[in-house]
């Protein structure tokens, strides 16, 4: 009985994508300041101006790893680099991933497309493909319990 059920909620991101972003954001973070630290003739507008430049690209390649799709009992929330939707599994006609897509595309049933930007092959091919067969499987498996037509 609670076997449909089972697993949810789950997140879809890609993993290894943000731990680079992080990894780089941080680094660079910290060579920044570092190095407007020790160049002596700096003055503190230019020391500072290191450390904000370091933050600005940090805050960038935050917002690059903010993408990820939560599927939940209720639906979808799909979380691109600057938008959140929320969507019913009725809403979801098909989870595609073609080959050469930088990430997953969701047909809705409103005849648009949503770009899913938490499953996207990048670094990490094998494991997007899973996610999107899940996700798809999900949709499948969701959609079909709550509506009867389609």
């Amino acid at each position: 009985m609670s076997a449909p059920l089972t697993g949810l909620p789950v997140t879809f991101r890609p993993t290894r994508t943000r731990a680079v972003l992080y990894t780089v954001g941080i680094a660079q973070l910290v060579a920044l300041t570092a190095i407007a630290l020790a160049l002596p003739k700096l003055t503190g507008g230019e020391r500072l101006s290191f450390v904000l430049t370091g933050l600005l690209v940090l805050a960038v390649l935050l917002l690059l790893s903010r993408p990820k799709v939560v599927a939940r009992q209720e639906g979808v929330t799909v979380v691109n680099l600057t938008t959140k939707r929320e969507l019913a599994w009725a809403e979801i006609v098909r989870v595609n991933l073609r080959a050469g897509d930088p990430w997953v595309h969701l047909d809705l049933a409103d005849g648009t497309s949503l770009p899913a930007m938490g499953i996207q092959p990048g670094i990490a091919r094998e494991r997007a493909v899973r996610d999107a067969r899940a996700l798809r499987d999900l949709t499948e498996k969701h959609g079909a319990l709550g509506h009867t037509a389609g």
